[in-house]
């Protein structure tokens, strides 16, 4: 009995290893990719960064993987997940109330691009020559198309929303107006403040949903 509790000790102490140095290493080639870029990041680079040899980086994931692994967990807090609603992006906001739901939204979205709107545009600059970026890409595309159908459902049914002839379109124009690249012309790149950010996407998101 003792051999055999020694044994899941041992077992579980290198599973919560693996598990640490895998974010070590995303960590890393996140920091790194935001900084450089995806062609100019190399294993050695995230290695080093890491702390870690390079085939301890490409056992972990390969380079594709780790920059999708990056983009994720910058953003939403996890990998592969199916719905924002299963992150910390969107976790408890449909147990809100009326009156506090659509300002949660707006804002947890938008702490969401400001971490990952760099990581996003190296995203969308690798899938030009990545195959399997660009599969994952696609993805995360429909997911997040899904999300905000899902999203003009719930505004709709909470009486936030009058109702909408095309949902889809609706749908498509939200996801427009709070996607990273908005958050990436209009505060990174043009200065905007983040208040004076925010009061313009509550307006447009508001005159959207009275259309």
């Amino acid at each position: 009995m003792v051999e055999s509790t020694a044994r899941v000790y041992r077992s579980e102490l290198r599973a919560r290893q693996a598990r640490e140095t895998r974010a070590r290493i995303i960590a890393a080639a996140g920091e790194l990719f935001a900084q450089q870029g995806y062609q100019a990041t190399t294993i050695a680079a995230i290695a080093r960064v890491a702390g870690v040899s390079g085939e301890t980086v490409k056992s972990a994931a390969s380079k594709a993987e780790l920059l999708i692994a990056a983009f994720e967990m910058t953003f939403s807090g996890r990998e592969g997940a199916e719905s924002l609603t299963d992150t910390e992006v969107a976790g408890g906001v449909l147990d809100l109330p009326d009156d506090a739901f659509l300002d949660t939204v707006l804002t947890q979205i938008t702490e969401a691009n400001s971490r990952g709107h760099r990581l996003w545009t190296v995203l969308l600059g690798a899938a030009l020559s990545d195959e399997r970026v660009d599969e994952v890409l696609a993805q995360i595309l429909r997911r997040r198309a899904d999300d905000y159908r899902r999203l003009v459902d719930e505004l709709m049914a909470r009486g936030l929303a009058v109702a909408q002839d095309d949902p889809r379109r609706t749908a498509a124009t939200l996801s427009f107006l709070l996607s990273p690249e908005s958050y990436q012309q209009l505060v990174a790149q043009s200065g905007w403040e983040r208040d004076t950010y925010m009061q313009w996407l509550r307006a447009a998101v508001v005159a959207e949903l009275a259309r």
